[in-house]
């Protein structure tokens, strides 16, 4: 037996002896008004689809959309981001029905608008990868070449629809250089200042992003490498932050989260604007696929993947567990 007084003086087990105590001593919380919660929208379906690679989540119908936003801001949830999904025979090279006033997505803007008001934050993907038949984010060049400068021009049109339909923040995803300061002006000129950017700024071309493809009926041919970043470079991104300010973003994002925390961290530590992360289609497939074959308790799995991303220094959180884990919170208290 060890002799009285040899013990060590500090004890950290002593605060972790209890839930309460660890509830009362806990250095990260999560918090309903950390979460965004992510939404499909598809025209044409009388039936909400489901997306096999992401069980639980759905291809929503106008009027389902509407429920979810609903439910979302009941829960106490911040934000929706939209993704629009069109009908197949919409699509074309220039991606029109992006830009089109009763497009899918400008319809369930305005929708959502009409059901929530201003008490849930609406935001909407602003890309083309959606409405495109090649599937890129932008238009292609004579080459095959995704064209910065043509796209520009069509995110600007994007961006002044999406406005007029009522969205309080516009979410430029495409990674086109000066994408920002584009739409920031776009913006600007027809007087909606008011309207919000949050710059999807360190988008890597990830492996995990495969079920969102699924999720938006992507015709995509080939691969984003050329625009989405080297999932090796830390530098680039830190780069792509400085010019983001520079051209007027109101919030910044990292996307995928969990695979880039180390990258969330330095964005957290550099800036004093909001910090978003996106908790993609794929992390969220691991988890439910994980815990589907009993190898993962799912929820203590979800809770402990939100925290390390908001411990990393996120201020938001896109995940499509928004509105669950939001509730499950608000049960808690």
């Amino acid at each position: 037996m060890t002799a009285y007084g040899s013990f060590p003086g500090a004890r950290p087990r002593r605060l972790r002896t209890t839930p309460a105590m660890r509830r009362m001593v806990a250095e990260t919380r999560l918090h309903p008004a950390d979460l965004i919660l992510p939404a499909f929208v598809r025209e044409g379906i009388s039936e909400p689809v489901a997306i096999s690679a992401m069980p639980g989540v759905v291809q929503h119908t106008r009027d389902t959309l509407r429920k979810a936003a609903v439910e979302a801001r009941e829960a106490g949830v911040a934000g929706i981001m939209i993704f629009g999904v069109p009908e197949d025979a919409k699509k074309d090279a220039a991606g029109t029905a992006g830009t089109d006033p009763d497009g899918i997505l400008q319809v369930a803007i305005r929708d959502v608008k009409s059901e929530v008001g201003d008490e849930l934050v609406i935001m909407s993907d602003l890309c083309l990868d959606e409405y495109t038949d090649h599937g890129h984010c932008g238009v292609l060049d004579a080459e095959g070449r995704v064209d910065n400068d043509a796209t520009l021009e069509r995110y600007a049109e994007m961006a002044q629809v999406q406005a007029d339909a009522g969205v309080h923040v516009v979410g430029p995803s495409g990674m086109m250089d000066g994408q920002v300061g584009v739409v920031r002006d776009a913006l600007d000129t027809i007087g909606k200042e008011d309207v919000s950017i949050l710059a999807y700024t360190a988008k890597y071309s990830s492996a995990f992003y495969g079920p969102f493809r699924e999720a938006v009926g992507s015709s995509l041919r080939g691969d984003r490498k050329t625009y989405q970043q080297d999932p090796a470079n830390v530098g680039e991104s830190l780069r792509e932050l400085a010019l983001d300010l520079e051209e007027g973003a109101d919030m910044v994002m990292v996307k995928p989260a969990g695979p880039y925390l180390d990258v969330l961290a330095k964005f957290a530590e550099a800036v004093d604007v909001p910090v978003a992360a996106y908790q993609i289609s794929g992390e969220y497939a691991m988890v439910e696929a994980a815990a589907e074959k009993g190898w993962i308790e799912r929820d203590k799995a979800i809770a402990e993947t939100l925290l390390g991303i908001k411990r990393a220094g996120a201020n938001m959180i896109l995940t499509y567990w928004a509105t669950e884990v939001a509730q499950g919170l608000g049960a808690g208290r």
